[in-house]
């Protein structure tokens, strides 16, 4: 499912630099609400939805062997991946409308709790599970 959310300023579409997270969720609560899809928006479908979008980015990936030079270098690649990582982006927004979530404040706390799990002493230049830096 493809969710294109017309996000101008002045003209311009607004960038990760220019545009805060709420503003996000606001205009995907209106997007929703203009096509009365409220009614279909239960945490377990948006769930799902999530999961299957992120499956997508995976199928990117399928069968692709290409070093990150040269994904970079594929505009139908780039084009792709940017419409699917927008696909999770939408439904994650949605879950955090419904849910009532602040993104940026789990967000926040989920880093600490990663730096707890994974501190630097232990797990710089290592790939290990935090079970394993731990042992």
């Amino acid at each position: 499912m493809l969710l294109f959310i017309s996000l101008k300023v002045k003209n311009k579409m607004k960038t990760d630099k220019t545009t805060t997270i709420d503003e996000l969720k606001s205009e995907m609560k209106k997007f929703v609400r203009e096509r009365e899809w409220e009614q279909f928006h239960h945490p377990k479908d948006l769930a799902l939805s999530l999961s299957l979008e992120t499956s997508e980015v995976l199928e990117l990936f399928q069968w692709n062997n290409k070093t990150l030079e040269e994904l970079k270098k594929d505009p139908e690649f780039m084009e792709n991946m940017k419409d699917e990582l927008a696909d999770v982006l939408t439904h994650t927004l949605n879950l955090c409308n419904y849910l009532e979530i602040d993104l940026s404040d789990s967000f926040e706390k989920k880093l600490v709790k990663s730096a707890k799990k994974y501190p630097i002493h232990l797990a710089k230049g290592k790939s290990d599970k935090y079970t394993k830096l731990h042992k």
